[in-house]
């Protein structure tokens, strides 16, 4: 009877530390991210917005606190706006082309075949190579004097193209790069979320008489459309960082002008490469700072009107 009472105050330490297991081990789990997050992430971005506001250079002690100074010479550097129109050109041709593409590999893909393990890994191969080795073989493919691609077109009749040296054939060599890159990445992302979509709603297609495109139009495509939304979103803020590909573009064509300012006439500048070369090549990190954070509203802005674009798209392409 005695060890009654003493029962009763061990079961209610119990519950205690059930309850608070119960409501603080799930902060504490996921603390770590948030902690990595505002050191190596937030920490960054508010500095960078402070940075932004300073004529801050490397080349000089003291620095002066100048406003919006820096973001109104922006908005009226030329140089600027031809890195935004070359990144936004640049994404628009590598990013459409390869979503598309990757649907239709993931729906092969989807289907009976003999070796589809094999096949499935070999889409992943091209994301796993090291963009150097990417970058310096497609330059050799696009080469204006020796390249494949030339040598092709040289039996419909074209004549040589300088790939490097003109604003669209840059753009177009540049695209080509990021959608053999990314192409066999996205596809297998569309070919996990394919994998959910109930085989009887392909089976009853079939008894219907539905082709395989009319089966990916009318079933596939409306069925992964959340997938959709998410690549789309990925790919466009990718697509708007562009920056390993035109600086080893650049350095591995021989085209003058310097690889971090996209060629002579700056016909393949990218706005991440804009900002590299006002931060590391002239050392104004205010210049680059007012650049970046532009840079991330335009990343913003662009990825917002492709998530509605694409939330409003219909069920068939």
């Amino acid at each position: 009877m005695s060890a009654l009472p003493l029962a009763v105050p061990r079961r209610r330490g119990r519950g205690v530390r059930h309850t608070l297991d119960v409501r603080v081990s799930p902060y504490a789990y996921v603390a770590p991210f948030f902690l990595l997050f505002c050191a190596f992430g937030l920490f960054p971005l508010v500095y960078t917005a402070w940075v932004s506001l300073h004529e801050w250079t490397l080349l000089e002690e003291e620095q002066t606190f100048v406003g919006l100074d820096n973001f109104a010479t922006l908005l009226t550097d030329g140089y600027f706006w031809n890195a935004a129109v070359n990144t936004l050109s640049i994404g628009v041709l590598s990013t459409a082309p390869q979503l598309l593409l990757a649907i239709w590999l993931a729906h092969l893909l989807n289907r009976p075949m003999r070796f589809q393990t094999l096949f499935r890994i070999s889409l992943l191969l091209p994301n796993v190579t090291s963009v150097v080795a990417v970058v310096v073989i497609f330059s050799q493919l696009f080469g204006r004097d020796y390249g494949v691609i030339n040598w092709m077109l040289s039996w419909f009749g074209a004549g040589t193209i300088d790939w490097a040296a003109g604003t669209a054939t840059s753009h177009i060599a540049l695209a080509t790069m990021i959608m053999w890159r990314w192409t066999g990445y996205n596809a297998l992302i569309f070919l996990a979320a394919m994998q959910a979509v109930p085989k009887e709603l392909y089976e009853a297609a079939t008894l219907d008489g539905a082709s395989s495109l009319t089966q990916l139009r009318r079933i596939t495509v409306p069925m992964i459309r959340p997938t959709i939304v998410f690549v789309v979103i990925v790919s466009t803020i990718g697509a708007m960082q562009i920056i390993a590909e035109p600086l080893l573009f650049g350095a591995s064509s021989g085209v003058g002008g310097g690889a971090v300012s996209g060629g002579p006439d700056r016909q393949y500048q990218t706005l991440a490469l804009f900002v590299y070369e006002q931060g590391f090549t002239k050392f104004d990190f205010g210049y680059a700072s007012a650049a970046s954070w532009l840079m991330f509203l335009a990343v913003v802005l662009v990825a917002g009107i492709n998530f509605l674009l694409t939330r409003r798209m219909k069920g068939g392409l």
